[in-house]
């Protein structure tokens, strides 16, 4: 199905001009007018209801705010919020707030003075100011990945079930001793993560052990420090958990250093699959996260929330994949269980 972006592009109009001539919120010359209604003939172009139904003084633009665009796990949720609102008719206006609380609220303010008629944030570790600005505005906001205010509609994946299936694959080679990278401290994804991982731990029979847990890594050098400090323990893990793809980075340098192998020495398994994760040798089993769709989802809603802002806030938990893998196998220096690949499993 042709979209509005599309239809502008036939006519030689902005998008706007087609939303405004399919409204009828502003006046457009006869003659682009014709032009736009030609295209929609041709084309067989059918206005979306849910886009139709915004407020009329309507800007056609919302603003996205990523906590960290650096980190490639938001680029495909940045590219499937764009597809969704260009096939919606809206502009998408992208900023980077660099995990950075001031300069957050600082995004958030220049959203709402250029009048965006929503937006999508990928809250920082410390978001509260910025989050109690867009509901003092009465912004329709949609938070991304990270829980961290109930008064808005909040979208990520199940961190519980994943991490769950993560560990029980880890242990099924008789692992006893799993260490674990976290990643950015002060992060709700970041404290249920730990929390599923002692759960875990604990459903596998499995004993958390305190100085296998690093907490706090805001990047991939301190992961890698991280892990050595780990490593160097007198007893260390045979087997260490990530808990994003920084982490993981960081621990597979770290891994490298000491001149250990994976998995004959390590095994390793974390969250975040990533496109480069094929490029590793081994093969790292990765949580692949359903970034499209929440990306998709993201857009949707914050259409729905600035048509009706009188919908009761939703809670989203996305379901998230295994990618099993060649990083796992027996700990060293029994290598008693085979080095396992299989197919993607559902979480």
């Amino acid at each position: 199905m042709p979209t509005m972006a599309e239809v502008a592009r036939r006519a030689g109009v902005s998008v706007s001009t087609v939303s405004h001539v399919i409204n009828h919120t502003r006046f457009v010359s006869p003659e682009k007018a014709r032009l736009i209604n030609d295209a929609i003939a041709a084309m067989g172009y059918q206005p979306n209801e849910l886009a139709r139904s915004l407020k009329v003084a309507s800007t056609n633009s919302v603003g996205l705010a990523i906590s960290a665009i650096s980190n490639p796990y938001f680029t495909d949720i940045i590219c499937a919020v764009e597809a969704e609102c260009a096939r919606l008719g809206l502009m998408v206006f992208l900023s980077d707030t660099q995990e950075d609380p001031d300069r957050e609220l600082s995004v958030v303010r220049a959203f709402h003075q250029r009048r965006v008629d929503g937006v999508i944030l990928a809250p920082s570790g410390s978001p509260q100011r910025a989050i109690d600005y867009l509901a003092e505005k009465k912004l329709p906001c949609v938070l991304i990945d990270r829980f961290a205010d109930q008064r808005f509609d909040q979208i990520g994946v199940e961190n519980e079930t994943a991490m769950r299936a993560l560990i029980d694959h880890v242990a099924s080679f008789g692992h006893k001793r799993i260490g674990y990278i976290a990643g950015q401290p002060g992060l709700a994804t970041t404290r249920e993560r730990i929390e599923a991982f002692r759960a875990s731990l604990a459903a596998n029979g499995l004993e958390c052990l305190p100085h296998y847990v690093s907490p706090e890594n805001v990047d991939t050098a301190s992961a890698t420090a991280s892990t050595h400090a780990i490593l160097s323990l007198p007893s260390s893990p045979t087997a260490l958990v990530t808990g994003n793809n920084m982490t993981t980075i960081g621990a597979v340098r770290a891994i490298r250093e000491r001149g250990l192998s994976i998995p004959g020495d390590l095994s390793l398994a974390g969250f975040d699959d990533f496109e480069w994760a094929d490029c590793f040798e081994p093969r790292l089993t990765l949580v692949a996260q359903p970034c499209t769709e929440i990306g998709r989802q993201a857009a949707t809603l914050l259409c729905a929330r600035i048509a009706s802002s009188g919908l009761e806030p939703q809670a989203v938990r996305l379901q998230a994949t295994l990618q099993v893998r060649q990083s796992c196998a027996g700990p060293a220096p029994i290598m008693s269980a085979p080095v396992r690949s299989a197919p993607v499993r559902s979480i």
